[in-house]
């Protein structure tokens, strides 16, 4: 089943985390604002670059991407 981006790095919620990816969406999860709906890189990139000062670095959303859209390849 296809899940948006945010559901999906909603599975590396924790505390406290662990790395950067479990810090990423512990940060979303908090951000009302997320586009929770959203399953295109352009646009989330946009609005992370744009409207958040939670990321350390854009690598951090890219490698998170990747694993999303390896899941999605696979599932």
């Amino acid at each position: 089943m296809h899940k948006s981006f945010y559901h999906y790095l909603m599975k590396y919620r924790e505390e406290p985390p662990r790395d950067k990816i479990a810090a990423f969406a512990n940060h979303a999860f908090a951000d009302h604002s997320f586009p929770k709906s959203a399953d295109e890189y352009d646009s989330l990139s946009r609005y992370l670059e744009m409207d958040v000062d939670y990321l350390p670095s854009m690598s951090v959303f890219d490698d998170a991407w990747e694993k999303y859209r390896q899941d999605e390849l696979n599932s």
